[in-house]
């Protein structure tokens, strides 16, 4: 009975957010979907950044996530560029609009309207309980992970340089600046999670 508790009220708090940011992307003339493409790119690290990450974090296909692609390029919230390396492989890059349309949508003002005072213990259980909760079902489901970098199993450290050793990768150095991004080729570095 608990579990059923839980999830309706995951799922309500989940309804509501989605609610307010439809209404927000609405404004700009956009649907949801455009936002979660933009919110991916903004927490995705340089590797994943391309349309077949973005259709596989989002579970949607590519020909959907294409076509959203197209939307935002046209309204100026991000560009596609060519891998400097590889010129088969295109990135899809955050422009400065991107990045204020993002901070505008956030649903952070719908908690702020609320009188919800946590204390850091309670954060920290709930974050873990959140944590296991989608650990659990990407491994039930068999869905990557895209976890942060730096808890990666391909994860290591040289001296002041990070690497990644990943499987669709050869050895590359990782920016300081993306070890606290998402990557699709993340493994967890505690594989009993």
């Amino acid at each position: 009975m608990q579990e059923t508790n839980t999830l309706q009220i995951f799922d309500r708090i989940c309804t509501i957010m989605r609610a307010d940011e439809r209404k927000k992307y609405a404004s700009a003339g956009l649907q949801p979907v455009h936002g979660q493409v933009l919110e991916y790119l903004s927490i995705c690290n340089s590797f994943s950044n391309t349309l077949i990450s973005v259709s596989e974090y989002l579970n949607l296909t590519k020909g959907t996530v294409s076509q959203s692609i197209q939307v935002l390029q046209r309204k100026g919230y991000l560009k596609k560029q060519q891998d400097e390396k590889d010129r088969r492989i295109t990135h899809l890059k955050l422009l400065p609009a991107g990045k204020r349309l993002l901070e505008e949508c956030k649903p952070v003002d719908l908690f702020n309207q609320t009188s919800i005072k946590t204390t850091p213990e309670s954060s920290t259980a709930l974050t873990e309980f959140l944590n296991k909760t989608l650990s659990s079902l990407q491994k039930a489901n068999k869905i990557k992970t895209f976890g942060i970098c730096h808890t990666c199993l391909y994860f290591s450290t040289e001296g002041d340089y990070y690497h990644c050793s990943g499987s669709d990768i050869s050895e590359y150095i990782i920016l300081s600046a993306e070890i606290n991004k998402i990557c699709k080729e993340h493994i967890p570095n505690n594989l009993t999670n």
